[in-house]
């Protein structure tokens, strides 16, 4: 059974959907304005997990994540490269998802852009006005009234009194209470903008999640998901907007990804320590990256450091290293391994404990090897196991010699190393000296390709192969 950790219970709760059998399930994406950081690719990759596994479990899911192609860093953003806003979003959209393909994130179901739900974000607000959660400041910006909605606060735990206490003065005299936050802005001259009731402008940021996820989801559905940086102010917002609009409760479980850390540090642009996706990919190849952010629990901190990378590596390369030579068809899983790994994904998607399970399970892949038919079973069930969180999913001797089957965007990002050396033709010249008992030739030669980087491994059947150390 399927239990979640909802932040709105702090508690881990049973999952009934609120259909029999059908999910929906809204995710905060990105706002495009510059390439996705590592922070990001957690987003992507938790997600993206949860969604495999509801999928695996029987669910039809219907999986929306939207995205944020107007707001002030966007319009900043653009006058600085003096381009059009269109344009800048439309390349930084493009570059998500070559990220999101590198990294094995399969697209979601519905990609909302705010700039095309203009019309559903102008009802909501209307609405809210209509209803009196919001009203029209005296700058002609549109404004929630935040005391007027008795729920908020529910989702972070914050008291709206000490709220208000803790608030300094606003300088901005159009709004009644400084909490209270905009839903509509006029535009500035030379800002792009919307016509509306109130006149021209662009919408506010937490008002375009609530339109979105509405509209695609209905006005009350399962799962909403993002950092746990979004649970105060922006979640907590939508919430107060959206039930405000509609009188029904909006979500059910709210689930929030830990914040990633850099060498146990916050990772910031004031720090220095900030890594684009892109940037990260010159080192490791994308399928590692994937399997570091599913090693620590999705609510946890994520420490990033080239140490807890290079773990990862040397940890994927052990589950790729138990495939070799073994040929996979298709054949009935292992229900013993299936329902351990299931345990653990039902335990709010619980992936260390699941990749634990790939480990155990590869423990006696190893210790089977003369044994055709455990193999075959053993051989399968890791991999469709491993599927379901992402990983293993390349071809065993391309990862295993340094490659990727990842083409285009990660080759031009990372140029795979070209050796200089014939391997192959090494590994013969070592084969004969053995045959001729010239074992100081032998040694040499594995010795000067693991200077290289390439290990040689001896099988029983005197074959020797190679993989990238």
């Amino acid at each position: 059974m399927l239990k979640i950790y909802n932040t709105l219970t702090r508690s881990k709760q049973e999952f009934i959907p609120k259909q029999p059998g059908k999910v929906g399930m809204y995710v905060c994406g990105m706002t495009v304005y510059d390439y996705c950081h590592i922070g990001h690719a957690r987003v992507m990759v938790v997600f993206d997990t949860v969604a495999r596994y509801l999928r695996h479990s029987g669910y039809q899911l219907t999986y929306v994540r939207n995205i944020t192609d107007i707001d002030d860093k966007i319009i900043q953003r653009a006058n600085e490269s003096g381009e059009a806003f269109t344009a800048l979003t439309e390349r930084f959209i493009e570059a998500m998802h070559e990220d999101e393909r590198a990294l094995s994130v399969l697209p979601p179901d519905i990609e909302p852009k705010a700039t095309q739900s203009i019309a559903d974000i102008v009802s909501m607000i209307s609405t809210l006005i209509e209803r009196e959660f919001a009203y029209v400041g005296s700058n002609g910006d549109v404004f929630y009234a935040v005391n007027r909605f008795d729920g908020y606060g529910k989702l972070s735990g914050k008291n709206i009194d000490d709220l208000q206490a803790g608030e300094r003065v606003d300088v901005d005299t159009a709004k009644r209470d400084p909490l209270d936050f905009v839903l509509w802005k006029m535009a500035k001259p030379g800002e792009p903008y919307w016509d509306s009731p109130w006149g021209q402008g662009r919408p506010g940021w937490h008002i375009e999640c609530s339109a979105m996820s509405t509209c695609c989801l209905g006005n009350h559905f399962d799962i909403h998901g993002g950092g746990m940086d979004l649970q105060f102010p922006h979640h907590e917002n939508e919430i107060a907007q959206s039930e405000g609009a509609t009188g029904e409760p909006f979500v059910n479980y709210w689930m929030h990804n830990g914040f990633v850390r850099v060498n146990e540090e916050k990772m910031s642009k004031s720090l220095g320590n900030f890594f684009t996706v892109r940037e990260v990919l010159k080192q490791y190849r994308p399928e590692v990256i994937r399997f570091f952010i599913l090693s620590s629990h999705y609510r946890s901190p994520l420490n990033y450091s080239d140490e807890q990378l290079d773990a990862a590596e040397t940890a994927l390369t052990r589950l790729y290293m138990a495939l070799r030579g073994v040929e996979i068809a298709e054949t009935l899983v292992d229900l013993v391994y299936k329902q351990r790994f299931e345990e653990a994904m039902d335990d709010d998607f619980n992936t260390p404990i699941a990749i634990s399970v790939l480990f155990d399970l590869t423990k006696e892949l190893n210790k089977s090897k003369g044994n055709a038919d455990r193999l075959q079973v053993l051989a399968a069930t890791l991999k469709e196991l491993a599927a379901i969180l992402g990983i293993l999913q390349e071809d065993v001797e391309v990862f295993l010699k340094g490659g990727t089957t990842v083409v285009g965007y990660f080759e031009a990002v990372m140029p795979m190393p070209q050796l200089s050396i014939n391997i192959e033709q090494l590994i013969q010249d070592r084969t004969n000296a053995k045959k001729n008992k010239d074992w100081t030739t032998a040694d040499k030669i594995r010795d000067d390709l693991k200077q290289r980087g390439v290990i040689l491994e001896d099988a029983p059947n005197g074959v020797t192969t190679w993989r990238k150390g």
